[in-house]
């Protein structure tokens, strides 16, 4: 048997991720006067580079490594960068929320840091192994975050539910991928699609390993009916691991969607489809009004989320319309939009929500949003452009990511799927416009100055009016999103 020397070059980014948590673990170990500033300090640094290893090694050709477990293409490297790009801010909005609750410690750097190499993998993954690698390592990793505040029974109780519940999630994951594996005789994703292509595995066992693997992505994505842990989750864990798991994770759970589905199944979209449609239909109705009844903005945002992911699925079930695969690439495309308009408004969703929060205090109800206007004007206009992008009010980046994915719904000829999801919408805007209402005409419950880091403020204000300038100019990242995917296909 000959050992071929993998190809290191397409996975730097990887590497240099991998070695550099080591590093900061060894570092922070005899540095510990400094550890924390220490840890913040390289992992901000060590997202940056990779940042630029991932631009310089972004390629419009496709390459593959590792014994082809492993991915290298435009989707992959336009993904990863939106991943950097939202763990840095995280960590940024997260700094003082856990410096004022006594948990600013390195190992919480360290396991986002092992968050991000998880979802780096499972961003570039063209196997099901590696695949299920880097979905465990971003998960173990989320799991000990959201118990990271070890005083706390509610973060405690959090950590156990999404620990169980993920467990049951991944089994049916590995279940459906050993039947796939079973039926197809191979675990690379272009293996499987030529398996399906000359039809070849026991249809019944194929189509079993489907509903096994949806189960598992429904659960990865947080939809209904496996939504149970949402709400739980972002209600009990600290606002600043709520935020990274609201954002960053989506990324990862849309491209191993999209790598199971569309780049290894697509034969059997007639079958997953359908699936979709189930999964995307119950997710918008009983997200948008569920969201209603809620008090606590983390769970109102948790059930927005929900409605969020439902839409998106929307776009994915719409790419083939009876064997015709026309409407592939702007259902794709818009899908890959919308994920990522969604992860940069729910970074200024629950930033605004840590700019509130304070020591000994947690700025979670919605009632804690009254009279923000008459606190800080600015931050009640960044909040309100959050709301009208998250409700799908022109013109906002929200806005035309909802209106491309109805685009591509109606053009697979699902006029009824895009009639239920504005009726949704127009429900949803209720409780989005209520958090403005309350900023703006409400008297304030606390008359406290907001206090934030200079940094903290600068950023939150840049992103808000990010939201407001892709919802102006949308064009650049559309076409970035449609020629990341023309190239990968």
């Amino acid at each position: 048997m000959n050992f071929v020397v993998p190809d290191f070059y397409p996975a730097a980014a990887e590497i240099f991720v991998a070695v550099m948590a080591l590093a900061i673990m060894l570092a922070t170990t005899f540095a510990r006067r400094i550890a924390t500033a220490l840890a913040y300090g390289l992992t901000q640094v060590t997202l940056m580079i990779a940042a630029v290893i991932t631009l310089f090694s972004a390629d419009a050709s496709t390459a593959l490594t590792f014994s082809n477990m492993y991915i290298s293409d435009l989707m992959g490297s336009l993904l990863k960068l939106m991943i950097y790009f939202a763990v840095a801010v995280g960590l940024l909005y997260g700094r003082s929320y856990l410096a004022d609750r006594k948990m600013d410690r390195p190992e919480y750097f360290l396991l986002a840091l092992l968050m991000t190499l998880g979802m780096m993998v499972m961003v570039s993954a063209n196997h099901m192994l590696s695949m299920y690698i880097g979905l465990e390592l971003m998960s173990l990793s989320l799991y000990a975050m959201v118990a990271f505040d070890r005083e706390s029974v509610r973060s405690t109780e959090a950590a156990m539910k999404y620990f169980v519940l993920g467990a049951l999630a991944s089994g049916m994951l590995l279940y459906g991928m050993s039947m796939i594996y079973g039926a197809t005789g191979s675990m690379e994703f272009s293996g499987i699609t030529q398996a399906l292509y000359h039809q070849a595995g026991n249809q019944t066992v194929l189509l079993f390993g489907v509903v096994f693997l949806m189960a598992g992505l429904a659960f990865k994505l947080g939809v209904v009916p496996f939504h149970m842990w949402v709400p739980d989750v972002y209600h009990g864990a600290p606002t600043a691991v709520t935020l990274m798991i609201a954002t960053a994770p989506k990324l990862a759970a849309f491209a191993m969607t999209m790598r199971l589905l569309v780049f290894g199944l697509f034969e059997l979209a007639q079958h997953w489809q359908s699936m979709l449609m189930f999964l995307a239909v119950l997710s918008i109705v009983l997200g948008n009004v569920a969201a209603i009844a809620q008090t606590n903005i983390k769970r109102m945002l948790a059930y927005s989320g929900i409605s969020h992911m439902g839409f998106m699925l929307l776009a994915l079930l719409s790419g083939v319309v009876e064997g015709d695969r026309h409407f592939a690439l702007n259902a794709y495309s818009s899908a890959m939009f919308y994920a990522i308009s969604y992860v940069i408004m729910g970074l200024a969703s629950f930033g605004m929500v840590i700019l509130l929060s304070r020591a000994g205090f947690e700025a979670e109800r919605i009632d804690d949003f009254k009279g923000l206007n008459k606190r800080s004007s600015w931050f009640a206009a960044m909040m309100m452009i959050v709301m009208f992008s998250m409700a799908g009010i022109p013109f906002f980046i929200g806005f035309f990511a909802k209106f491309a994915v109805l685009q591509a719904v109606v053009a697979a000829g699902y006029i009824w799927l895009a009639v239920l999801a504005v009726l949704m919408s127009l429900i949803g805007a209720y409780y989005y416009l209520r958090v403005v209402k309350l900023m703006y005409f409400d008297e304030p419950e606390d008359t406290a100055p907001i206090h934030a880091p200079a940094d903290v403020r600068l950023i939150l204000s840049v992103n808000g009016l990010a939201i407001a300038f892709l919802g102006l100019l949308p064009q650049g990242l559309m076409s970035l999103c449609a020629s990341a995917l023309i190239a990968s296909f």
